[in-house]
């Protein structure tokens, strides 16, 4: 077994989480960035991680960020999507990357694999690994002295994990939650029955008044997870890495870029509206216009978009590594952050939106009203946000984009973005460790 690398660190800490490269998406980047910055602070970074996942999304170029001064650790995972894949491996896969049908067009095979998905896989189905687990990691804590660990979810079965040794060994336990978990959007869209519901619930409050301390990602989450709890809890946001990137040349069209998934539920017909009626106004503005699509994006999104007759204007790219999509970011000259309109996504700050305030261009946010990344865009003169009921706000923001963009002289001009850089919110997060 690997030995402790850093006899200088005055801590150690095992970090317990399913996303690590090579997975691609938004998942991976908190802890492998924490990771990359938390021996800077004296702490040895031990991770632990399934050998076998079945990750919807792979970035092979995410492997060489991982960095040299933590400890891997990967055991065998089972997981169910293997089985699932029998009756569709394409339906499997995008479920469990998120991308849920709307529900006016799930066959009966969607709504099946969505019922399996939330009512027999409690919390999540990665709940097969508790077990293995927790038994492998109770010895190796006690062979190697360590006194903390931390969990992140979702999934949130590796809370379970951390619920297990805590009663079993003696450590400080911190459970990191990158989202809510019973407040979450798509818990809607899982088909929970009332047993699983109250099944979800008992556990949230299990874990939340078993850990020691809590971290969260966004002021909202913390509030409601204070009805819950009596335990610390600490905000520590996602945040940015100072990547190594060329300077990318600025589009010659009027480019409006989403990078991410686009799900059935985020679906902006208030965008789309606003954009097809100036292209209908502006010939000038038409032969300029690009969308620029990044990303997972559902059916139902495409169909919305051509419905309004953008199909010309869309450049679909896909999903690209993560270095690439910084590179786009770069390039771009209007960047898209949307959010579904709903009260359940107010907590939800999307992790590119920090990558998008240090890229030097402006950001186009929409989602719900008293959204906590609208504060953060605001805070840092990012860019615009607005609400789903502010359509001729959203217009007028796009002429004023594109008048700039005409001018030569469209951009951001950030402020404070330095309390958000990786480095300052491991710092953070060091300062918070028992």
């Amino acid at each position: 077994m690997k030995p402790i690398l850093d006899s200088n660190a005055s801590k150690k800490v095992l970090i317990i989480t399913y996303y690590w490269p090579p997975a691609g998406g938004p998942g991976v980047q908190r802890w492998l960035k924490f990771v990359k910055y938390l021996p800077d602070f004296g702490v040895q970074p031990i991770v632990y991680v399934p050998e076998n996942p079945s990750y919807p999304i792979i970035d092979e170029n995410l492997v060489s960020q991982v960095s040299d001064r933590a400890i891997i650790i990967k055991k065998p995972i089972f997981e169910p999507y293997g089985l699932a894949s029998i009756f569709s491996k394409n339906k499997t896969k995008k479920i469990s990357s998120g991308i849920i049908p709307n529900s006016k067009k799930q066959t009966f095979l969607d709504q099946l694999l969505l019922w399996i998905r939330g009512n027999i896989f409690i919390p999540d189905a990665r709940i097969f690994w508790v077990k293995p687990s927790v038994s492998f990691l109770e010895k190796y804590i006690s062979e190697h002295q360590i006194e903390t660990i931390i969990t992140s979810g979702p999934p949130h079965s590796l809370h379970l994990i951390g619920l297990e040794l805590k009663k079993k060994c003696t450590i400080n336990w911190l459970a990191d939650f990158r989202d809510p978990w019973t407040t979450i959007g798509y818990h809607k869209a899982l088909k929970l029955t009332t047993f699983s519901i109250k099944k979800h619930k008992k556990l949230e409050h299990k874990i939340l008044n078993s850990a020691d301390k809590i971290i969260v990602t966004s002021q909202t989450t913390k509030a409601e997870f204070q009805v819950i709890t009596s335990k610390p809890i600490e905000v520590i946001t996602n945040g940015y890495d100072l990547e190594n990137s060329d300077k990318q040349k600025l589009d010659e069209k009027f480019s409006l870029a989403h990078i991410g998934s686009l799900l059935s539920e985020r679906n902006p017909q208030i965008l789309w509206e606003c954009l097809s009626e100036l292209i209908n106004e502006n010939t000038i503005f038409s032969s300029h216009f690009e969308l620029k699509l990044i990303g997972a994006i559902s059916s139902e999104v495409i169909e919305t978009i051509q419905s309004f007759g953008l199909s010309k204007f869309i450049n679909n790219l896909g999903y690209i590594s993560h270095k690439e999509a910084l590179e786009q970011q770069r390039k771009s000259q209007v960047l898209l952050l949307i959010e579904i309109n709903s009260e359940d996504t107010k907590s939800i700050i999307p992790g590119k939106l920090f990558e998008y305030m240090v890229s030097e261009r402006p950001i186009l946010a929409i989602g719900p009203n008293e959204s906590d990344f609208a504060k953060i865009i605001k805070e840092t003169n990012t860019g615009v946000f607005v609400n789903y009921n502010e359509k001729e706000k959203l217009k007028s923001t796009i002429i004023e984009f594109y008048n700039a963009f005409l001018e030569g002289n469209l951009k951001s001009h950030a402020i404070g973005l330095q309390n958000y850089s990786r480095q300052n919110l491991t710092k953070k997060l060091v300062d918070y460790l028992p």
